[in-house]
């Protein structure tokens, strides 16, 4: 199984893909912004097609090897098309799903992590374009949900009988 979270900066994809992959046995959790630290020279604009590619390998090992995939990350609709195409021949479920808090609580520094005013410029960005509630996938409103209510939300819609999670 794949699953491909979305939504945008600090709408708390890493922190619900470490827990889902926690919750699922043999489940790996492939963060994308973590790929960009290959490619640290390169503008953002050049390296997000690498890593999305590069992701798209690393989220195929893992299948082939019999393992579940979490993979994080603010897809655009293109990022979306291509990850799905990457996938095609893999059968395998994949699921998808948009963590969409307000945008307050997305330019809030949460926990440990401050957030810099390019982060927050970059916020606002992907507030404008949608990225919160994209056309793909099933929408959460994670607002006023814990980690743990969303991780458990996420659960019951994959493991929900086929055709019965739509958004």
């Amino acid at each position: 199984m794949i699953i491909l979270i979305s939504g945008p900066i600090n709408a708390g994809k890493t922190t619900i893909g470490r827990a889902l992959s926690a919750s699922l046995p043999q489940t790996a959790h492939v963060e994308v912004d973590t790929l960009r630290e290959f490619v640290p020279f390169l503008p953002l604009e050049e390296a997000i097609p690498i890593n999305l590619e590069n992701a798209a390998t690393i989220a195929r090992n893992f299948i082939q090897r019999g393992f579940g995939v979490v993979l994080t990350y603010p897809l655009g609709q293109a990022d979306y098309d291509y990850l799905l195409d990457a996938f095609t021949d893999l059968s395998v479920p994949i699921h998808t799903f948009i963590l969409g808090p307000t945008l307050a609580t997305a330019l809030a520094d949460r926990g440990a992590r401050l957030l810099s005013e390019h982060e927050r410029r970059r916020i606002r960005e992907q507030y404008n374009d949608g990225r919160h509630r994209a056309p793909f996938g099933i929408r959460l409103d994670t607002t006023a949900q814990t980690p743990a209510e969303t991780v458990a939300t996420i659960l019951h819609h994959i493991r929900a009988p086929q055709g019965t999670d739509a958004p």
